[in-house]
Order: C-alpha cells, then structure tokens, then sequence
C-alpha cells in the first residue's frame, strides 16, 4: 500500500469517528429518570414444609436396614393410627410401599393414600399422586411377571412332557 491510500483511509476513519460526538457548545437536556415503583421482590412459593419433611424420610428410609426398619414402621403405624392426618397417611405409605421387607403392602399402601390423592387443597396431593400412581404401575408389572411365569411353568411342562413322552418311545423300539 502506498502512503497516500494509508493517509486516505485514516482521514476517512477521523472524519467517520467525528460523527459519533455531539459538537461543542451544545448540551443535550438529561433525559428524564422515571422512578420504578417500589416493590418488594416476588419470591417463588417455597415448598410446603411437610413436603420437604416427607422427601426427607423417604431418603432415611431407604438407608434404614433390619430392626431400625421394624421400628420405623410401627412408628408410622402408630402415627397414622392416632391421627390421620394427610402427613402420617403418606408416610405410613411410603414405609408399606418399601420393596423387599416384611411388611410391604402395595394394596394397603393405595387405600391409605386414597384420600390424600383425591383431596387436591391438600399441600401433600402432589406427592401422594405420584407415590399412588408408581403403586399402581408396581402392581400391573408384579401381575404381568406373574402371567409371564405361570406361561413360562406352562411350557416347561409341556416340554417334561415332550421328552417323557420320546424317551418312553425310543425305549418301547428296542
């Protein structure tokens, strides 16, 4: 590039930033500060305490093995059994809903649910919808396991059978 295209463009550049500042001697009013009204932040709604309890000792629950277990148990059954309140319904639900213990009971768990789950001013019907539709999907899937073994148990017979029925006829040619 020679130096007379260098000066040109940098002249244009000058001329070009020139624009961007008002001239002297000229003030621009100020522009008019509108005060936003006062108001205090909006906070989401915090959950329901209980709520918050309920996920809480599910989460204890689940580490609880043995005895502790036991005891838990009849703690929330005697909860519930005093007071039936929508609070010691769903906890006493969550421990029959437990897999794999002694008293796990998914029908009973429903029923002490049930009016929880339709009661929808309640703080916890959220949650007892949730646990009572994952009840519900446990019992088709334990009923489905059990169709699929009783057919299973089917055609292992059928198959006892079969191989009876050969040797007893491979033994009846010699």
């Amino acid at each position: 590039m020679n130096l007379r295209t260098v000066a040109a463009v940098a002249g244009c550049a000058l001329l070009a930033g020139c624009g961007l500042f008002p001239p002297l001697g000229t003030v621009e009013p100020a522009p008019a500060v509108q005060l936003a009204p006062t108001v205090a932040p909006v906070e989401p709604p915090r959950p329901a305490a209980e709520l918050e309890n309920l996920l809480t000792y599910f989460l204890q629950l689940k580490r609880l093995v043995g005895p502790e277990l036991g005891r838990e148990h009849d703690a929330a059954r005697l909860a519930y059994s005093r007071a039936r309140s929508d609070y010691n319904r769903v906890r006493f639900a969550m421990v029959l809903a437990l897999p794999n213990t002694a008293f796990n009971d998914e029908g009973r768990a429903l029923e002490v649910l049930e009016p929880v789950a339709k009661n929808q001013a309640s703080s916890l019907h959220g949650l007892a919808q949730l646990l009572s539709a994952h009840l519900q999907e446990q019992r088709r899937l334990a009923a489905n396991v059990q169709g699929l073994q009783q057919k299973l148990d089917a055609l292992r017979t059928l198959e006892r059978t079969l191989i009876e029925r050969e040797s007893g006829a491979a033994t009846r040619k010699r």
